[in-house]
């Protein structure tokens, strides 16, 4: 192809020019997507991987009971929370 470079040196060039044009075609695709693409509304309501909160009724081993001492002084720390 080119007699001033390596063989070596044109098949690194072959294979980054392959895989900027994949790149840009993919990089392409997903703007089009993006852009024509319009879920109904309500389709996606938040991240599907963070769980729904459960109801009022909670897993022993998450939940502990306070002190008076410990409430107490957890609503003294809150009281110190500055509100803007």
């Amino acid at each position: 192809m080119f007699p001033s470079i390596s063989l070596a040196q044109e098949i690194g060039i072959a294979v980054l020019l392959v895989a900027a044009v994949v790149w840009l075609i993919g990089l392409g695709h997903m703007l089009w997507d993006s852009r024509f693409h319009h879920p109904e509304p309500g389709a996606f309501e938040g991240l599907s991987v963070i769980p729904a909160q459960r109801g009022t009724s909670v897993h022993p081993m998450e939940s502990v009971e306070l002190t008076e001492a410990e409430q107490q002084a957890f609503a003294g720390l809150v009281r110190t929370i500055p509100l803007h």
